[in-house]
This record gives structure tokens, C-alpha cells and sequence, in this order.
């Protein structure tokens, strides 16, 4: 599940670690030159762990070969996600550091502000052929990422995690809220897939009225959300009907080249008031101001939604179910449009070295092996010949290739969160057919995409992933903190009734005391300096 984007200073993430050296095939796979425990170096890394994974890191199965092959020993300090960050500031305040923070998800502004006190290492002058053979093959062959690796300052600080799923609107990020509708009570009402905001009005009534659960209780909701503004189980998908749409950092991107905020651009204002008349008719999920992911899994499971919204239904309503997405909706005036996400699969700031790791050329030598194909891969999603788990992978021993295995009705993410690392790597899109297959999940979600929503795309331009300078990231944290609170307290308080017309220009007004504007021209700034 993932949020709206805050610039914020942590995201939570799983646990990782590697192999060293630099190899191909079922080497990188299951083969290395062994190791006794009195060769062993020992370091130490601080991360958070998804509550579903094993509590030490190293009952992994990838964590126990890693060891072996690597000679390294990984004192991990693990923590759950509610605790982690709290635990993470007290050793950076304290400067009771480990040797590496991983899956750190530190913010441009932390990168900056840790490198400026000193608690971090820059690490590019380590980045050669000679001393991460892999990691420089990856950006050999996809030179790009060096740019978005590398800070105003000219440092590098961080390594990168990276994922390639398809490019341009074909991404696999290119929509995250996909709406689901509920095609077992459109067939039982003799009902047709709404193509109009209207249609998709009516249909909303008919499930609330109809009984299409057949329980004989009125508990059917028709619209279900998580009250997100722009993640992926919120409702904004269906703004893009009325303008230029909403995305999860609020930023959209003109034919231009000229920035705006969602919120501000055409078709919002009208997008509130369709929402308001939605919430009105009783259509929309009362408890969606309250409800967390536990509590929206659960009601989906008993069969309560006419339509609700998610990257993808497997961790929902699950993968049997008769939910399937709905394509995009005519407005009033007949324009019809789907909004572009400015994610991609990079996250900078996934892992760092202290300044107190004493054993920097080790680490390296470790972190480097992260980057090799087959170990990425393992990272990212899990291992193979697990008796204790069921396993992503089958390895296909004459092709060198991991070869993923059905999934067998499990939720993707719960079974990757048992069994994959994370940390950083590197998956690029050359790698599917020699190196690995591509999830079905994922190719699934790519047909659904390139199908069904990439034709309705207006947008020829995205945000792209600006390394801001100290300054401009202090700054846009500054704004986005009161900015992004007042904005979600509006939509809420619009949809739940008040008068969106008459309190639209002292909305504006507000925004502009909040920093809008200052907001508007560092990212036009940005935009402008990545793309001369």
C-alpha cells in the first residue's frame, strides 16, 4: 500500500543485505568460495522489518546463504515500523551510530542535512569499475541514474534501489489508485460498465438499493476508500474527468513544460462537487475519514464493495474476485482523462554509511554485490528452494534464469514481505528474459495499463526526480508540512457538504499564506534545471 507523498523523513521499508563479489549465472546464485566463522567480518545496520518477516533478519533464508558466500556477519538492529524512525533519530541525536542505515528511505533534505553534520559518508569515489564492478555496469548501461543519484553539491550519498516495469505512460507507475468495480453486482443488476460520471452515479445507487450481495441487509458500500489524497486507496483517480487530474506530490506537469499544483488546476474545483454529491446519496463509505488498511481489507472480504480503488485487487478483494478495473469516465462537458503519477522505480535514499562504519572498503566490496542481476533480483522479491515458505522462485538451471512461480491465491505483497530483502539494487527492464521472468502480477498490471488506461493519458510530461538542494528541500518540507494537512482537510470538508463555491477563493488565499507559491517556483525551478 502505498501514500500519499509527503516529503517526509523516513519511509518505512523491509530489511536487506548481500553477497560480495561480482558474478553471473547460478554463481551469483547459489555458489561462492565458503567461508569459516573466524574469517567472518562483522558489521552492524540499523532497519526497519515488515511485522510479517521473521524477527532477526538473518533466519532468511537469503540472509543465511548471503552469509556464508560473503564472509560477512550482519548484527542487525531491526525494527518494527512503528518504532523504527524514533529508534533511527536517537542514534543519529545520540551519534551512537551503526555502520550503515538500510532502507532508510532519507528525504533529499536528510541526505543533505546528515552530510552537512557529518553523520554520513559520501560514497562516490568508491563508485569505479574497479571497486563496484557491478553497481557501475548498471549505471553504465543505464547512465541516467548517476544524475539522480548525485546531489547539488556534486556528492553521492545514498545507493539507490531501482526497478524498471515498462517506460514512458507505459510504467507500471503511471496510475497507482486503479478503480476495481464489482462486476458480479453489475451482471446480477443487468448493469453495464459506466462510461460516463453519471452512469458511474447511477450504478452507485442501484448497489446501494438493490441488495446485490443478496445478504437481505442493507450493508452493501458502494464506494470505498482510504482518506488519502492521492494514495493508492483513494478516490482522486476519478478527478481526471473533470480537468488535468490529481496524482499522488500534487504535481502535474503541462504540454508546456510549466508546473502546477493539482489542486489548482482545471477541473478540481468541479471534481469536489461531483465527490460532494457522491457522499450526499449515502454512496461513499462513512467510515473512509477513519478507516486504516485493516480495517478496508476486512469490510472488501465480506463481499461489501460495489467499487473501491488500489494498485492491485490481489491485496484486496484478491485475485478470484469479480472486481475489474473500471476504464475512465466521461465528465459533464464529455472530456475524459487519465493523470499520470510522477513515480518511478527509484528511491534514492535507500541506503547510507555512517561516519562511524571503520570498515568502509568491506562494506563497499558488500553493498556492490547488492547490484548484481541475480542478487537484485532475490532482493526485490524473494528466493528460491525454500521448505519453510512457499517460493517466488524456481531456478532454471540451464538458462541461469530465476523463473517465478505462480502465486497460488497468495496476497504479493504479504508473500514478498516474508521472503525478499529489499535494500538497495538494481532491476533494469534488459534484465526480464535472460535474467529473470517478469511477475505475473506485474505483467498482468502492464496489459491492464497499456489496455485500458494509457489511451485516455493526456499528460506528455511527468515530474521528474529532482535532487533539490538543502535549501530548496528545507523549504519545500516547511510548506508541505501545513500545505498538505489544509488541503486534505478541505476535500474532506467538501465532500462531506460545505459550500465548495463560496469557499473557494479564501481556499486559494489560505494556500498562497501557506508557501504555494514559494512551493510553485522551486519545483518549476527544478523542473527547468533537469530539463535544459
Amino acid at each position: 500500500m502505498k501514500h500519499f507523498k509527503k516529503t517526509v523523513s523516513i519511509i518505512s521499508l523491509a530489511a536487506i543485505v548481500v553477497v560480495t563479489g561480482c558474478s553471473n549465472g547460478k554463481e551469483s546464485v547459489d555458489s561462492a568460495n565458503r567461508t569459516t566463522d573466524q574469517d567472518k567480518i562483522t558489521l552492524t545496520f540499523m532497519t526497519p522489518n515488515s511485522p510479517l518477516a521473521p524477527q532477526d533478519p538473518n533466519d532468511k533464508l537469503i540472509l543465511q546463504r548471503l552469509e556464508e558466500k560473503s564472509g560477512i556477519h550482519i548484527d542487525w538492529m531491526a525494527y518494527t515500523d512503528d518504532v523504527y524512525v524514533d529508534k533511527r533519530n536517537l542514534a543519529l541525536a545520540t551519534g551512537e551510530l551503526p555502520d550503515a542505515l538500510f532502507n532508510a528511505g532519507l528525504s533529499d533534505f536528510d541526505l543533505l542535512k546528515l552530510a552537512k553534520d557529518g553523520s554520513i559518508t559520501p560514497v562516490e569515489e568508491y563508485i569505479t569499475p574497479e571497486k563496484m564492478p557491478n553497481l557501475s555496469k548498471v549505471l553504465e548501461e543505464a547512465p541516467q541514474y548517476k544524475g539522480m543519484m548525485t546531489a547539488p553539491d556534486g556528492h553521492i550519498y545514498s545507493f539507490p534501489w531501482i526497478e524498471e516495469l515498462g517506460e514512458g505512460k507505459e510504467s507500471i507507475h503511471s496510475v497507482n489508485n486503479i478503480p476495481w468495480i464489482n462486476t458480479a453486482w453489475l451482471d446480477k443488476l443487468s448493469l453495464k460498465m459506466p462510461k460516463t460520471t453519471e452512469e458511474l452515479k447511477q450504478v452507485l445507487i442501484a448497489f446501494k438499493t438493490k441488495d446485490p450481495n443478496g445478504n437481505g441487509k442493507a450493508d452493501e458500500i458502494p464506494v470505498s476508500l482510504i482518506n488519502d489524497d492521492g494514495g493508492n486507496e483513494d478516490l482522486s483517480f476519478l478527478l481526471g474527468s473533470f480537468g488535468a487530474g490529481f496524482n499522488g506530490d500534487l504535481t502535474l506537469v503541462d504540454e508546456n513544460g510549466k508546473v502546477n499544483n493539482a489542486v489548482l488546476a482545471p477541473g478540481y474545483k468541479e471534481g469536489m462537487k461531483y465527490f460532494q454529491e457522491l457522499y450526499a446519496a449515502g454512496l461513499i463509505d462513512l467510515e473512509f475519514v477513519t478507516q486504516d488498511w485493516n480495517k478496508f481489507i476486512a469490510k472488501a472480504k465480506d463481499d461489501r464493495y460495489g467499487l473501491y480503488f488500489t494498485w492491485d485487487k490481489a491485496n484486496v478483494s484478491g485475485m478470484d474476485s469479480s472486481f475489474e478495473p473500471m476504464p475512465a469516465l466521461e465528465g459533464p462537458n464529455g472530456w475524459k482523462n487519465v493523470a499520470r503519477t510522477n513515480g518511478m522505480g527509484f528511491d534514492r535514499g535507500r541506503m547510507v554509511i555512517t561516519a562511524d562504519n571503520k570498515n568502509i572498503e568491506a562494506t563497499i566490496r558488500w553493498i556492490d554485490a547488492l547490484y548484481d542481476p541475480h542478487q537484485s533480483v532475490q532482493n526485490n522479491w524473494g528466493t528460491y528452494g525454500d521448505d519453510k515458505q512457499q517460493n517466488i522462485f524456481g531456478f532454471d538451471e540451464a538458462a541461469k534464469m530465476l523463473k517465478h512461480l505462480p502465486l497460488n491465491g497468495a496476497a504479493p505483497n504479504e508473500l514478498r514481505a516474508k521472503t525478499s530483502v529489499g535494500g538497495p539494487l538494481a532491476i533494469l527492464d534488459s534484465y526480464y528474459g535472460k535474467v529473470t521472468t517478469m511477475p505475473d502480477d506485474a505483467a498482468w498490471r502492464l496489459d491492464i495499463l497499456k489496455k485500458i488506461y494509457v489511451p485516455d493519458m493526456k499528460a506528455e510530461n511527468i515530474y521528474p526526480r529532482v535532487f533539490f538542494s538543502k535549501e530548496e528541500s528545507e523549504r519545500l518540507t516547511e510548506v508541505e508540512a501545513d500545505l498538505w494537512p489544509y488541503i486534505l482537510k478541505k476535500r474532506t470538508e467538501w465532500m462531506q457538504g460545505q459550500n465548495v463555491d463560496k469557499e473557494w477563493d479564501a481556499f486559494v488565499k489560505e494556500l498562497d499564506r501557506l508557501g504555494m507559491q514559494d512551493w510553485l517556483k522551486i519545483k518549476q525551478a527544478g523542473y527547468d534545471r533537469v530539463k535544459q
